[in-house]
């Protein structure tokens, strides 16, 4: 091998183990086995696996850093087509990079967070947040909580994709589909002032005021009752109005159905003539 194609198989060999291992499990002697060349040859090329961990990881950046900006720079299309774009192209990436993905989301040895899976993922996010700010203006949203639906949906999406990634019984476009019907109904129908309906202080503060109007009720009614026991005229002149009031509709009703049969009687009478 020429040292260029020596150095492409100990990165593919270093992407298969690192994603299947973690970088703590994999060993520089591991690395050499793998691709059958002494340490020597590893350390050469990239000083330890410390150094061709990090060509790998910044390969992988690169290729979903471009992957996701180029689905969401197009402000002249349909949010919702950015959306699905969006989520599209992050599984197509998990797809067809499966080991490289997996070596992106464990734990990164860096001490350079800016190299780092997270903040790959925050920089999308700011990116999500700029298009929500736009359309949020639109629709007369409130902007507070832009920031943090940014978060859940790269969240929701990232999440969702390593969870598939593990678990591919669908596929991707109807994983996508999941995806933005949940996000684009959440979206459509978000509140201007969203609150929560029964925990929080709020909800609180709010069952208990109705659970005092319904203990007022109760004793008012409780009290109602007591004074129609205590007189036994009163009480019975209101049930005998209420059974003139129950016999007065009984009737009122009878009436009507009959009413109705002979209306329907004469309509058939008309209709045989």
């Amino acid at each position: 091998m020429t040292s260029l194609q020596r150095r492409e198989q100990l990165i593919e060999v270093g992407r298969s183990l690192f994603a299947a291992k973690g970088f703590e499990a994999v060993s520089v002697e591991e690395i050499a086995a793998h691709a059958k060349v002494s340490k020597p040859i590893v350390y050469e090329h990239f000083g330890g696996k410390e150094g061709l961990y990090a060509v790998i990881v910044d390969r992988e950046m690169r290729a979903l850093t471009g992957t996701l900006t180029a689905a969401l720079d197009d402000p002249t299309v349909h949010p919702r087509q950015i959306v699905e774009r969006t989520a599209l192209a992050l599984l197509t990436y998990i797809e067809e990079n499966a080991e490289g993905f997996q070596v992106l989301v464990r734990d990164s040895p860096s001490t350079d967070p800016s190299g780092s899976f997270s903040s790959l993922m925050g920089d999308i996010a700011v990116r999500v947040e700029d298009i929500l700010s736009e359309t949020f203006k639109r629709q007369k949203l409130s902007a507070k909580g832009v920031p943090y639906y940014a978060q859940m949906l790269v969240g929701m999406t990232v999440f969702t994709g390593q969870y598939w990634a593990d678990r591919p019984k669908v596929s991707k476009e109807q994983l996508a589909a999941y995806i933005v019907d949940l996000a684009w109904h959440g979206l459509s129908r978000l509140d201007s002032k969203p609150q929560l309906f029964f925990e929080g202080a709020k909800a609180r503060k709010e069952a208990e005021r109705r659970a005092k109007r319904e203990s007022d009720s109760g004793s008012l009614d409780s009290d109602q009752t007591s004074s129609a026991q205590s007189d036994p005229e009163h009480a019975t002149g209101e049930d005998s109005g209420l059974q003139n009031m129950s016999s007065g509709a009984q009737v009122t009703q009878h009436s009507a159905e009959s009413g109705d049969e002979v209306l329907r009687f004469e309509q058939e009478t008309e209709h045989n003539d």
